[in-house]
């Protein structure tokens, strides 16, 4: 059950390495895109792609035992469905989710862009046996990686992938396995991203700007206002001491500085370097592009929006 591009990924990983997927569940067909035309889920072109049956219930609990009637799989395993499983489908077979982090810390929705946003040096993936609270279950395996301080999102989305694919195949081979129960005193939630979450606010500490930047880098991006438009901005890594005396002849969210490694923007306590921005309707450019082509100057401010 699945139903993103990441899902998408997980399910081919699967059959690739012939494990035998009987029936795959995933979310109504969406318009997407420009055009916003009725498309198939990822996950539901990959299922088409190999003719594996697949299914778009509206309820689960009536047509989703139906499919659990006739197919009658030993396991459900569960990779961002983005609806919650309730019983009785829930209690029809074992059910296990693959979540992107190490529970019981981040549970919820966005739990990558909330561990980058937070300055966590640790993430993992988590495959626990799905109960009825919100990512509440037992543990049954755990895989830990470090998080450069420069790493973004999109970076930890892939290694997403890759460690948790690994950790999936690990658990259907073993399985079934011994089960941990979440210590729930230690749980922290990782709400949904809202519009407010992207705004960039230069008068936080250097760290805090960059963390903000990364987690929200390449989608759907952190921003600021410019003047009067309102860019993306992307590529934040290197934190510089600003001397004393330009600390008090400048203005918090002033560019200092723009050359190839891109713009030093005066946060609370230091400089952050950030590479690139974009701004509406175009594409992503570097600072010192934008510079050349007389889109910024050093001096400009960028201010919340």
């Amino acid at each position: 059950m699945g139903t993103p591009e990441f899902s998408a990924f997980y399910l081919e990983d699967l059959v690739k390495n012939n494990f035998d997927v009987i029936a795959v569940i995933t979310q109504k067909d969406k318009p997407r895109g420009r055009g916003q035309r009725l498309l198939p889920t990822p996950v539901k072109e990959v299922a088409m792609k190999y003719g594996i049956p697949v299914f778009q219930p509206s309820n689960l609990n009536r047509e989703g035992m139906e499919i659990i009637e006739e197919y009658k799989p030993e396991i459900g395993i569960v990779v961002a469905y983005g609806r919650l499983i309730k019983n009785p489908f829930l209690d029809s077979i074992p059910f296990y989710n693959v979540h992107t982090s190490l529970l019981p810390k981040y549970r919820g929705p966005a739990p990558m862009q909330r561990t980058i946003e937070n300055g966590d040096k640790v993430t993992g993936i988590t495959i626990f046996k799905i109960s009825e609270g919100m990512d509440e279950g037992d543990i049954a395996l755990q895989s830990t990686f470090e998080i450069d301080e420069c790493e973004t999102f999109g970076q930890v989305y892939e290694r997403m992938i890759h460690h948790g694919t690994q950790l999936l195949k690990e658990f259907l081979i073993k399985y079934p396995l011994p089960l941990i129960p979440q210590n729930h005193s230690l749980a922290t939630y990782a709400p949904k991203i809202t519009k407010e979450d992207l705004y960039v606010d230069f008068s936080k500490p250097a760290i805090v700007v960059r963390n903000k930047i990364r987690a929200y880098d390449p989608t759907p991006g952190a921003r600021a206002r410019m003047g009067k438009f309102v860019v993306k901005l992307f590529g934040a890594c290197g934190i510089e001491e600003i001397p004393t005396s330009l600390l008090r002849t400048t203005e918090i969210g002033q560019i200092l500085k723009i050359n190839k490694d891109g713009a030093l923007i005066k946060t609370m306590n230091d400089g952050l370097w950030v590479k690139y921005l974009q701004f509406p309707g175009r594409g992503k450019i570097s600072f010192i592009d934008a510079k050349n082509g007389g889109l910024v100057i050093e001096e400009m401010k960028l201010e919340v929006v």
